[in-house]
């Protein structure tokens, strides 16, 4: 892995690191439509709306999350390629051939 996208990855990774966060990435790819508003989250996780909006923003910059702005409500959506970028980036290459149906490079010895 190249320097930029170790740290692209870490800077993804960090933003994964919190309780919260894993949680509202739960609940809005829970959500009926796959998105939820700032609204609809505040009570289920039990914390304040400028709370909410602050780890919404924390994983929107970290490019987990998509802002869809409507009105005076913003809906937040998981990116969908987001999470398979992210396994595809700490998976050996031997299981990401094998995941993909691929066979398995023949051993040197």
């Amino acid at each position: 892995m190249q320097h930029p996208d170790a740290e692209r990855l870490a800077s993804v990774l960090k933003a994964l690191a919190d309780a919260n966060r894993l949680r509202l990435i739960s609940l809005i790819q829970a959500s009926p439509d796959g998105e939820a508003c700032v609204c609809e989250l505040t009570g289920p996780l039990g914390l304040s709306q400028p709370t909410i909006s602050h780890h919404l923003r924390i994983l929107t910059d970290a490019g987990l999350l998509e802002r869809d702005k409507r009105g005076v409500w913003a809906y937040f959506r998981l990116v969908p390629e987001a999470l398979t970028i992210i396994a595809g980036s700490i998976t050996p290459p031997k299981q990401r051939r094998q995941s993909r149906g691929g066979s398995p490079a023949p051993r040197r010895r």
